[in-house]
Order: C-alpha cells, then structure tokens, then sequence
C-alpha cells in the first residue's frame, strides 16, 4: 500500500509541476463537472479480537477490490467545489489474523461508500493542471456479509454454519488530487482519498469484532465539463 501512495503522491506533483500552464479549457464558477474512471480501496486494517467466548486473539485481515468509480461535480466559485463519488459495491475478502494467521477466507462482503466532498482547486480556472484538495462525508454501507466454511469452524466447530454482519457507519474523509486538459471539454483526474472508518462485526454466534477500515482508495478517470 505504501507503494501506491508514494506513485500517486509522485503523479500529483509532477501534474502539480505543471499546473502554473494555462489552456483554452476552463473549470469555473456555475460549471457541472462528470467523470467515470477505476477506483481502488485498500483497506488499512487494525483488528481488535473476537469477543468471549472465544479462542484467545482472533482477528480478521480485510482485502483490497478494484471497481468502476463515477462522480458529479459543481463550480460553486472559480475555486471552490462540490463533488459526489458514486460508484457499484466492492467486494472484499476477510481472512483470519492474529491467532488464526493463515486459515484462510473466512468470508466475504460488500461495501457500498458514497463520498460527498467540498473541496478548494488551485491555480486560475484555464490552468492546464488543477490540483485540489477536500475534506468529505462518508456513508459506508455493508451488505451481503457471507462466511465461510473456515469461519464455522473457527467460532461454531461441529455446529450451525456462522454468519455475520457489519454495522453501517459514518466517517470523514480527505481527498488530494489534481485535474489535467485533456481537450476543450475532457480532462483526466487522479486523486487520493483517505477514510477515517470503524466498524463491528457481529457473528451468528453471539460474538463481536471491533475493527478499523481506515481504508485508502486511488483513482484515475475521465471527466467532462458542460
């Protein structure tokens, strides 16, 4: 994940590098602004332990998933704006930690993150480059939680197969980014988004889990001003 960050970070600056260039193009006050690019959430995992009864230090590890990203956007000034990040469910994979390091998927979920931003763009509305940042409001919803085999055998051995489910939650969230002119109308965005995120796992079992998402999502798309 460090890896990532450290490209993205690197692409920004050089865009950022740029960004004193003007252009025909213009992102301005009163314009509407859609893009649709790949978005990917990596999760940066701290995982409390299975509560009692339970075997000592249970955790969980949660997986990264790649998905199609879309947004609408819109020039309040020539500076400032709002986005909506919208997007289809992403699919993560949750396997065992701590204790049970290495026993593989114990099941899966869906994730559903919709992200409204303000954020503050730099440079003059013809700059080539633009890049910005923002702070915004996360409604993270999770929904066909699925376990696995392996999840039975670790919390119900020789009984009913387990199941759980994740508490929906709200969360803050920081984006830095930068737009690039593609043309008069077209432009390409890449931007970073860090999310503040905790939920609970709760088990068929009667057991919780406590455990922090904090997750890291990096995209790049296509937009279009009108």
């Amino acid at each position: 994940m460090t890896q990532r960050i450290n490209t993205a970070v690197k692409l920004l600056a050089v865009m950022a590098a740029l960004g004193a260039a003007s252009g025909a193009s213009a992102q301005s006050k009163g314009e509407w602004l859609a893009k649709i690019g790949v978005n990917r959430i990596s999760p940066d995992v701290t995982s409390g332990d299975v509560s009692a009864p339970s075997k000592p230090g249970i955790k969980a590890e949660v997986g990264s998933d790649t998905k199609p990203i879309f947004s609408v956007g819109y020039m309040v000034t020539d500076n400032v704006s709002t986005e909506l990040m919208l997007g289809v469910p992403y699919k993560h994979t949750l396997y065992g930690a701590g204790s049970i390091e290495g026993t593989g998927k114990l099941g899966t979920a869906e994730a559903l993150p919709p992200t409204i931003f303000l954020q503050y763009r730099m440079f003059e509305p013809n700059a080539t480059v633009r890049p910005y940042v923002g702070v915004g409001y996360t409604y993270a919803y999770f929904r066909k939680e699925t376990g696995s085999a392996q999840l039975t055998a670790v919390l119900n051995t020789g009984g009913e197969p387990a199941t759980y489910s994740l508490d929906a939650k709200h969360a803050g969230s920081l984006v830095l980014g930068a737009t690039a002119k593609l043309g008069e109308r077209y432009y390409a965005d890449l931007n970073v988004v860090k999310t503040k995120l905790k939920t609970t796992a709760h088990f068929s079992t009667g057991q919780t889990l406590d455990i922090k998402l904090d997750p890291l999502a990096v995209s790049l798309s296509v937009g279009y001003r009108f």
